[in-house]
């Protein structure tokens, strides 16, 4: 089992566009993907969160995403080919800056292009909460991140304001003004 550290903002491999897998059935891209696993199991037994981490998270610049949600889900090479024309706004949340959310706009539908493990071509039609988790994940393969991507006033917010203010109103929660102020600036964090 190998658990990596995860870049957090502010490192450069997270800015990087990343290389595509020529050979996915290589033991290298194995090795990559397991070392994903690991690495994104190790998170949620520790914060009992994380639904997906891309390559780049763990210092790998190639275009690998890992998702574990009812089940282990990689993607090599995921390319969004189709998006849907309905907005919505989500408070988005990173392992690369775990203290902050970012109010973002996502697209509700997408489709999404992939090659598996066997170098088989898929394509996928993502609605809602896997929408916005795929566009999140392959924004970090094209070294764009949520704090990229603010939507409307008063975008970010820092998780302990987050929890205090909105976590019961879900990630996609309607945003309401915040009364309360910032112990740490925004401007220090990003």
């Amino acid at each position: 089992m190998t658990v990596h550290r995860i870049r957090l903002l502010g490192d450069p491999i997270l800015r990087a566009r990343c290389d595509p897998i020529t050979k996915p059935k290589s033991a290298a891209v194995r090795m990559v993907l397991d070392d994903l696993r690991d690495t994104l199991r190790d998170w949620q037994s520790r914060f009992g969160s994380g639904r997906a981490i891309a390559a780049p998270q763990i210092g790998a610049p190639v275009r690998i995403v890992y998702v574990e949600m009812e089940e282990p889900w990689p993607l090599i090479n995921p390319e969004i080919i189709d998006i849907g024309n309905e907005d919505f706004t989500v408070w988005d949340d990173c392992f690369s800056f775990p203290q902050l959310l970012v109010r973002v706009s996502r697209v509700h539908r997408v489709k999404v292009k992939y090659l598996d493990l066997k170098g088989a071509v898929h394509e996928v039609d993502l609605e809602g909460d896997r929408a916005e988790l795929l566009q999140h994940e392959i924004d970090h393969l094209d070294g764009v991140l949520a704090v990229d991507r603010p939507h409307g006033l008063d975008p970010y917010c820092l998780r302990e304001e987050w929890n205090r203010h909105y976590a019961s109103k879900g990630r996609y929660g309607k945003p309401e003004p915040r009364t309360a102020s910032y112990s740490t600036p925004i401007a220090e964090i990003l």
